[in-house]
């Protein structure tokens, strides 16, 4: 496919409802159509197209890529809880490996962080916001 053909072939893409972006995915891939929406698959095709005319990932690019997924994938991100206690606001952070820190502390769980807080027996889950607790 020369390149004017690839820019009337990308611009044709912007014109393009799901149902006939759909087809067009079948018709240049042999595949079947990823189950995304109308905007995510027009910017596959898009690639699509763009790799059948300069060529896609070299090996070694698709490979560096898989690595780099499969790494993230195995360490999830942390997640940060806040929890405003008699006006001071408390952060606590939960690390992938699920790991727990307040005041430059680790902690067992949140309950623990959530009894040092208020000084009394506290679900560290309810206390965050994590669970419901029984109404007052």
């Amino acid at each position: 496919m020369p390149a004017l053909d690839l820019d009337a072939e990308l611009a044709a893409l912007a014109a393009m409802n799901l149902p006939q972006l759909r087809q067009r995915w079948s018709e240049l891939t042999g595949r079947p159509v990823p189950r995304v929406g109308q905007m995510l698959l027009r910017m596959a095709l898009g690639w699509e197209l763009q790799a059948s005319v300069y060529g896609g990932l070299s090996r070694r690019s698709a490979q560096r890529l898989a690595q780099m997924a499969a790494a993230s994938a195995l360490q999830p991100a942390a997640m940060k809880l806040t929890r405003e206690w008699k006006g001071t606001l408390h952060t606590v952070t939960v690390a992938g490996d699920d790991t727990i820190h307040w005041n430059g502390k680790a902690w067992n769980s949140l309950s623990e962080v959530a009894r040092a807080i208020t000084g009394t027996r506290w679900s560290g889950p309810v206390f965050f916001g994590l669970r419901k607790g029984k109404a007052a």
